[in-house]
């Protein structure tokens, strides 16, 4: 597998609540998803991560706020967000951007998200390898998918 991983936010790593206003880092409540301790844990051993994400309401250090509260932020080494790419994940450009930055070819890194379209199929016409964290269970043929994130620390 690739030497860095990029990592959606929400419902990916953080859980996403649908009803909850503002930005993550200010809501009541945070949570990190299951096994996403334990998965950065393991993997920030041996890879870079970082996390991509659409959120547009959210600056930098807004993400990173948020990720300090669920005890994540010691294991993700950047955050990725319109603010500092200027696009969003559903412009391949959005991923190309992110590798020139860390001054890698698109195919050493690896996108795992939930959102089929923007998290995985984006990134693979981008160059990146990538995962789908399928939460209901569905299996895709042309990506490697998984149903919890623990599962990444078996590739």
């Amino acid at each position: 597998m690739s030497s860095i991983y990029l990592f959606d936010w929400g419902d990916t790593l953080m859980v996403d609540y649908v009803d909850a206003i503002g930005k993550m880092c200010d809501w009541p409540s945070v949570k990190a998803v299951d096994g996403a301790l334990e998965t950065l844990e393991i993997l920030a051993r041996k890879h870079d991560i970082y996390v991509a994400t659409n959120a547009a309401d959210s600056r930098e250090q807004d993400i990173k706020a948020a990720f300090q509260r669920v005890g994540l932020a010691p294991f993700i080494k950047g955050y990725f967000c319109f603010e500092n790419i200027g696009l969003n994940k559903q412009d391949p450009d959005f991923y190309i951007r992110i590798a020139n930055k860390l001054g890698v070819p698109p195919e050493s890194i690896t996108m795992v998200g939930d959102n089929e379209v923007n998290d995985i199929a984006t990134a693979v016409k981008a160059g990146l390898n990538a995962v789908w964290l399928s939460h209901s269970g569905a299996k895709h043929s042309s990506y490697r998918t998984i149903t919890s994130l623990t599962e990444l620390t078996h590739i």
